[in-house]
């Protein structure tokens, strides 16, 4: 039985603050500066170089803060986003992988006045700009974590740092790494995710469930070329009418309810008491930290049906649209097609492929009026449901909570999607999985003003340090 020296927690906390402030931010403030947009989002990412900008960023901060004795590698396969794997030898057995990306979702508008997604301003200690909360900080909080705890000396296991960069396009690029890279990874038994949501910024939380992603686009081409409405209309039909009732087809317009019992699951029963107490905990927050117009609100008064719709129920949004000219060019045209961007939401537990196959048949058969219907598929993501905790990580994970927060661990199911954690969930079957992020109410990932909450993301980082000492001691 070796003597472990016992761990200071206040001083793990006092230094990971102070490398946040020193090392951390000013480097995130320049990784928000650069548009490195996942590939999905642009075509010309390679000629753009804008993610090889990103990694040089990240490459150079790794190099000058990694541990002592641990090895940086970057894999950039032709055609292919780059991989950073950081290779942190241990003292003790166990493997532990943590995980986040570096890629970008696209611009977005409506950005407050000041705000901008490639412009980091600081205020009232967030950070505003695209990536920094998703998930940009966490390669620089992973490695803060783990030199707290050499600092101290503390007995650690092998931990491996992977950094990916197209989580955004759905991980297209990551199946291929995991095979190419599988001696370097090894079987992790320990798997942190820093790339997931909060509740609230008050206590430390998990993530049990992930839904999985079909993203599509839809045309449907009526007319060859447009034609004058007056001379048109009640004759042929519109292409966004058509469009209203193939989306029908799988959408109640007046509930939002996703119609096809095909595309839904049995939701478990310990979900649904684990979403009743993240209400209780929680209250109106599950719905009022949304930016809702004046007199607007959600969909039903009912928290706990409003959670189990937004992690385990599927869901629909349309996400984009072509076709359609500004509202000051919109001339009295029948026009001759539409295409719209559809983001539907699965359950964690539907398989996505099955899924999209069904997807695809429902809205391309029987095509009204004998219409062009074409459908083009991004990457399917499944989604996650987490193993049961085993007792030394649950214990932990309240411990670390108690001691940074004083307030209790909370977990929730989350709405988006991690395609990783599919993948690593097959392929590690016995690992234990630690899902968690900086994601909190009104962060806003994706959408306008995402900020990075940085009070809690220091304190997360101290979490996580606690979380890694106990694998090796209580495990």
């Amino acid at each position: 039985v070796y003597k472990r020296q016992a761990m200071n927690k206040e001083k793990l906390q006092n230094e990971i603050n102070g490398f946040w402030d020193k090392e951390i931010l000013p480097t995130i403030t320049e990784y928000i500066r650069i548009p490195n947009k996942s590939p999905a989002f642009d075509p010309d990412w390679e000629a753009n170089g804008y993610m090889d900008d990103v990694v040089d960023l990240a490459k150079d901060w790794v190099e000058d803060h990694k541990p002592e004795n641990s090895s940086l590698h970057i894999f950039k396969e032709p055609g292919r986003t780059p991989l950073l794997i950081l290779d942190v030898p241990g003292d003790s057995e166990g493997t532990i992988l943590m995980y986040g990306h570096l890629d970008k979702q696209p611009e977005m508008e409506g950005w407050s006045d000041g705000l901008g997604p490639w412009e980091p301003v600081l205020k009232d200690e967030k950070l505003y700009g695209r990536g920094g909360a998703d998930d940009g900080y966490a390669v620089f909080a992973s490695i803060a974590s783990i030199n707290a705890l050499k600092d101290q000396n503390v007995t650690l296991p092998r931990i491996v740092v992977l950094i990916e960069c197209s989580e955004e396009s759905g991980s297209p690029d990551l199946p291929f790494y995991m095979d190419h890279c599988s001696e370097l990874i090894g079987s992790p038994d320990l798997v942190i995710c820093l790339d997931s949501g909060a509740g609230n910024y008050e206590q430390f939380w998990t993530t049990t469930s992930l839904r999985g992603l079909i993203g599509c686009t839809l045309r449907v081409d009526i007319l060859k070329e447009g034609v004058h409405s007056g001379g048109a209309s009640g004759i042929a039909p519109s292409s966004f009418r058509i469009i209203r009732q193939l989306l029908s087809r799988l959408e109640n317009e007046d509930s939002g309810q996703i119609v096809p019992s095909e595309l839904h699951v049995d939701i478990p029963s310990y979900r649904i008491e684990e979403v009743k107490l993240l209400v209780h905990a929680l209250g109106d927050e599950v719905f009022s930290t949304l930016p809702w117009t004046e007199d607007s609100g959600p969909i039903t008064s009912d928290k706990v049906e409003l959670v189990l719709n937004n992690t385990w129920r599927p869901m629909l949004s349309t996400v984009g649209a072509d076709g359609l000219p500004a509202v000051k060019d919109g001339g009295n045209v029948l026009r001759p097609y539409t295409t719209i961007k559809l983001s539907l939401r699965i359950p964690p537990t539907k398989d996505a492929e099955v899924a999209q196959e069904f997807l695809e048949e429902l809205l391309s058969k029987d095509p009204p009026y004998g219409a062009d219907i074409s459908m083009e598929f991004e990457e399917p993501a499944t989604g996650w449901e987490a193993p049961p905790l085993a007792p030394w990580l649950d214990q932990a994970i309240q411990n670390a909570s108690e001691a940074v927060y004083e307030k209790p661990a909370l977990a929730m199911g989350e709405g988006g999607t991690i395609p990783f954690m599919s993948m690593l969930g097959e392929k590690f079957p016995k690992a234990q999985f630690v899902i968690t992020g900086v994601l909190g109410p009104q962060a806003n990932a994706h959408g306008p003003n995402e900020f990075l909450h940085i009070p809690f993301a220091k304190k997360l980082t101290a979490c996580v340090s606690m979380i890694i000492e106990s694998f090796s001691k209580d495990r």
